[in-house]
């Protein structure tokens, strides 16, 4: 195999491709479903939008630095490339085994709850009676296809359900703002105003902000696949966050406003006791745009539900096509089809996602109170990890190699970006009892995973393989500034 067969298929996805796989990653839909009512009822009330403009502040900071590094690192691997260029590549190692436990453990998660919708879905309206397992599996197959089926096919059935989930709750906040709110007005103080941020427990509602940005990183792991990725990947990485942000506050804003400010944490309390919080969405959704949505609701969240499974898919397929280019795994996992998909990388993580979801099935555990509820949670304390690691690694990098010598992109940003991240990973570590929705002793031991697997990466670097990795395709030339850059 020479180094050209193992290169990803090349000009494959430009901005909007990449834009599509990174948001359905982030399935909004679920996210607001889910998140949202917990936020409320449990975090600051009201104020919710304005912690979702604060994440998204902070990771608008990371992405700069992050940005920065993918003018000089083009790979699948990012988080490990990048954290390896200035921390070592001990610690990058260590970091890909980081980002793949956080990729399969997120996608894992997703297959409990997707599995117990469908299945609820089937039962209520088609009368096929099966346990959530089942389309969990049938499901792993299918995406098994569609990611050997190549990235650009896979960025365009995304792009179907991104647009499906995101226009309806769109629909329903344009509405409710044009018609000046709720029962209490817009609420615009109530939503935004430092008082109300504050007010009980901001870091909860900060900590479910955070993790509503999961996956826009991806970013730089199809960086390989875009074209001209000096100019794709900024442009998607900076676009996917501003979006994402002012998605999250838009919807939330409007859904508070629908209740009713003073009333909003009540009304999202009463939906969490009755055990269905996505009730505290949709029952406004329902009342403002008519009563079919209440059926298409449900529809939309299992669709936004395998649409984040399918691009996790592709995250960590890649990284696991990554890590044994650089011969960190099996020479055999850099195997391409014809469609320049990593087809036997894309194997090894479906069976991944069967290893972790069937021992779930098999003790008979609620596919959402714990297989959802734990895999998101330490998914998340995973991925802040990185962040937290990549900032750092952007500061030590230039500095030493002065490739880019902006202060701001290379320094300043990054730093002030690690700060904000090191709080969000003490918010998640403060908070992952309510996260994962279990006790203080699940809570231990799922974080304790997360060194647990990045030290067995970083030994795996000591093990390796026999044989020089093999070359990534060489990056772009790049410009030491862009248009897309911030002033």
């Amino acid at each position: 195999m020479t180094a050209a067969d193992r290169r990803l298929k090349r000009d494959a996805l430009g901005v909007l491709g990449i834009l599509f796989l990174v948001l359905s990653a982030q399935a909004p839909l679920t996210g607001i479903a889910g998140a949202v009512p917990l936020s409320v009822a449990l975090g600051n009330g009201s104020g919710v939008p304005a912690a979702y403009v604060a994440a998204g502040a902070v990771v608008l900071l990371f992405s700069v630095g992050f940005v920065a590094m993918s003018r000089h690192v083009v790979d699948p691997g990012a988080f490990s490339m990048y954290i390896g260029k200035g921390l070592g590549r001990t610690t990058g190692t260590g970091a890909a085994a980081v980002a793949l436990f956080a990729y399969c453990t997120i996608q894992a998660a997703m297959y409990g709850l997707y599995g117990a919708t469908v299945a609820q879905l089937l039962d209520v309206h088609a009368g096929i009676d099966a346990p959530w397992w089942v389309w969990a599996l049938l499901t792993m197959a299918l995406v098994q296809l569609l990611g050997m089926a190549g990235i650009d096919t896979g960025a365009r059935v995304l792009a179907v359900f991104v647009v499906a989930e995101t226009s309806i709750l769109l629909v329903f906040a344009l509405v409710t703002l044009v018609r000046g709110g709720g029962p209490e007005g817009l609420g615009l103080a109530a939503a935004f105003s430092p008082k109300t941020a504050l007010d009980g427990a901001p870091g909860v509602a900060l900590m479910f902000a955070v993790a509503s940005m999961f996956g826009f990183e991806a970013t730089a792991v199809y960086g390989e696949e875009a074209r001209a990725p000096e100019r794709t990947v900024p442009r998607a990485t900076y676009l996917s966050i501003t979006l994402i942000t002012a998605f999250f506050a838009l919807t939330s804003w409007m859904v508070i406003s629908a209740h009713g400010a003073s009333r909003a944490t009540a009304e999202a309390g009463r939906a969490l006791e009755d055990g269905d919080s996505s009730a505290f969405v949709f029952r406004p959704v329902t009342d403002r745009l008519g009563d079919w949505t209440g059926d298409l609701l449900p529809v939309l969240l299992a669709t936004s539900l395998f649409a984040g499974i399918l691009a996790f898919h592709n995250s960590a397929d890649r990284y696991l096509f990554s890590l044994a280019r650089e011969r960190r795994l099996p020479h055999a996992l850099c195997a391409l089809n014809r469609r320049g998909a990593p087809w036997a990388a894309g194997l090894v993580q479906t069976a991944i996602a069967v290893l972790l979801v069937v021992p779930f099935a098999l003790t008979g555990r609620d596919p959402v109170v714990t297989l959802f509820s734990w895999f998101s949670g330490v998914a998340v304390l995973a991925i802040m990890l990185l962040y937290f690691l990549t900032s750092v690694s952007v500061v030590v990098f230039f500095r030493r190699t002065r490739l880019d010598r902006r202060p701001w992109n290379t320094a300043v940003a990054p730093a002030l970006g690690a700060l904000g991240i090191a709080g969000a990973i003490w918010l998640v570590l403060t908070n992952l009892t309510t996260l994962i929705g279990g006790d203080r002793a699940t809570a231990t031991w799922l974080a304790l995973t997360v060194p647990a697997v990045w030290l067995l990466g970083a030994a795996a670097y000591r093990v390796r393989p026999a044989g020089p990795p093999s070359p990534p395709p060489p990056p772009s030339p790049t410009p030491e500034t862009s248009d897309m850059d911030p002033p």
